[in-house]
């Protein structure tokens, strides 16, 4: 299933991850964005960890293709953070952080989601990969763009050669934030203006009963907080445009996890009580 959409119907006993179209035609590229149909595949509040392992091994084993020997997980423990770790070989100790890159065939490098955004580099010329976790924390720290920036100085992979998928996330249709988040963005991106919209809600008890909302300041009535939402999908691509990748090599997923949870996991729209999904890249081995 491609993320920009496909006539094909599935059934309930299809699995297929999520695919994007500018990267689903690299032959020597493992990729996947899990969907709601693959389990939960990451620790959560509703899986037993037992659970979450037959997910995941199951999962590995589809995108395998049939081979006996599934592909290496590197996961992380995210911290909502702009540290990115570069791997050479499956790790010893589980990572903290929010990133990871390399060049080693055999690895799947993989994010773990349930709102926030899941970012994939790749670098065909220079056969390199990154994966990496965004919510408007990481976003804020400019991860995406520090990604890019790695991938140059540890494999000279140039932005202008990278291609980039962000899987499903949260959208701007229903990311609502506070009013401090907007303030740091604006603190951080001369473009933060157009990443925000304000949606100012009636409601009718005020406007039935105005007099229990007068107060001492003029014009004598409280006024009601405007509703902000925050588009990191667009903050995000706006990211990758500034560090150098080309527009035409940025492909992000239209499915908002909060719209869909039909189809995906969603932290907010759920109330916290959801499970995770994985997205995930690698480079096949030889043979």
């Amino acid at each position: 299933m491609l993320m920009a959409g496909a006539a094909k119907k599935k059934t309930a006993s299809d699995r297929e991850p999520l695919r994007a179209p500018n990267l689903a035609k690299l032959p020597w590229l493992v990729h996947a964005f899990s969907t709601r149909q693959d389990g939960s595949l990451g620790p959560d509040s509703i899986g037993a960890p037992a659970a979450v392992r037959r997910n995941r091994a199951r999962f590995l084993q589809e995108l395998a293709g049939g081979k006996r020997k599934a592909p290496k997980l590197v996961t992380l423990k995210q911290l909502h953070s702009d540290l990115i770790h570069r791997v050479d070989a499956p790790p010893k100790a589980a990572l903290q952080g929010d990133g990871l890159i390399t060049n080693v065939p055999g690895l799947l490098l993989s994010i773990q989601t349930a709102d926030c955004l899941p970012i994939l580099l790749v670098d065909p010329k220079h056969r390199a990969i990154g994966a990496f976790h965004a919510g408007w924390r990481g976003t804020l720290a400019r991860i995406a763009e520090k990604g890019v920036g790695l991938m140059w100085q540890h494999f000279g992979s140039r932005a202008r050669d990278l291609r980039a998928a962000i899987g499903p996330g949260i959208h701007a249709c229903c990311y609502e934030v506070g009013r401090e988040v907007r303030e740091r963005f604006e603190s951080q991106f001369a473009y933060a203006g157009g990443l925000f919209r304000e949606v100012q809600d009636s409601d009718p008890v005020r406007e039935r009963y105005p007099l229990l909302f007068l107060t001492a300041r003029a014009p004598g009535h409280s006024e009601l907080a405007p509703r902000i939402y925050l588009d990191l999908v667009n903050a995000n691509v706006r990211q990758l445009e500034d560090a150098g990748l080309r527009a035409a090599r940025i492909h992000a997923s239209p499915l908002c996890t909060a719209c869909r949870t039909d189809l995906l996991f969603s932290h907010r729209a759920e109330k916290g009580k959801t499970g995770r999904m994985l997205a995930v890249v690698g480079m096949k081995t030889k043979g």
